[in-house]
């Protein structure tokens, strides 16, 4: 179970901007960590991203280097709120990942950062069902979050920080085939790598 750093984290931007760079340095550093999952695919001024539960802005900032049109979604209004201050080039909206209010067939790119984590499992499907229909055909869902280590090192700093800092959603994610997940919606795989001795993953799928 998550203990109260949690509950601060979310509370005071700098701690968990800390707690992130922290982290990051797993795979290499912070711009190392956000560019994983835009490795490879082809993001113009005019290509339409939606960042998924974009938090505070912490991904959202290097999205908009890329395109000029980044929509950042999540359904916390103090986190949007910090959102717009610290990159006010994009557009925010308020709601719940499983239930977007945008048209069918509306973004290129609808991007993640470890956000599914957070997620029951049946928010999880409706989550992806949802991406599944605001993406284009051929559109791309590109995410990075939690996977079980293959490498048994990493497994005592993945307990740690889970402990710490997550609850019970983040341990069944490990457990879930999210790959499958995908699929059963529609999705094609395009991409998986696994980083940090598998304890993070990287997913492409297209519409």
């Amino acid at each position: 179970m998550a203990t109260i750093l949690r509950t601060w984290s979310y509370q005071y931007q700098w701690l968990y901007d800390g707690i992130s760079r922290m982290a990051a340095l797993a795979v290499g550093g912070e711009a190392r960590f956000h560019q994983l999952p835009l490795q490879g695919l082809q993001i113009h001024p005019e290509t339409k991203v939606l960042d998924l539960c974009c938090g505070s802005g912490q991904a959202t900032k290097f999205l908009v280097k890329f395109s000029n049109n980044v929509t950042g979604l999540d359904v916390s209004l103090v986190s949007l709120e910090r959102a717009r201050t610290n990159v006010p080039q994009a557009s925010y909206v308020e709601a719940a990942a499983e239930e977007m209010p945008f048209p069918d067939n509306q973004f290129d790119v609808v991007h993640t950062s470890v956000a599914l984590h957070e997620m029951k499992p049946s928010q999880l499907q409706a989550i992806i069902n949802e991406v599944y229909r605001v993406l284009k055909p051929g559109g791309v869902f590109a995410l990075v979050d939690f996977h079980k280590p293959t490498n048994w090192l990493f497994w005592p700093g993945l307990v740690l920080f889970l402990q710490l800092f997550e609850t019970e959603t983040a341990w069944q994610l490990l457990a879930t085939d999210l790959i499958g997940l995908l699929q059963e919606s529609g999705f094609r795989l395009s991409h998986q790598t696994l980083h940090a001795g598998g304890s993070l993953q990287v997913v492409q799928v297209a519409k």
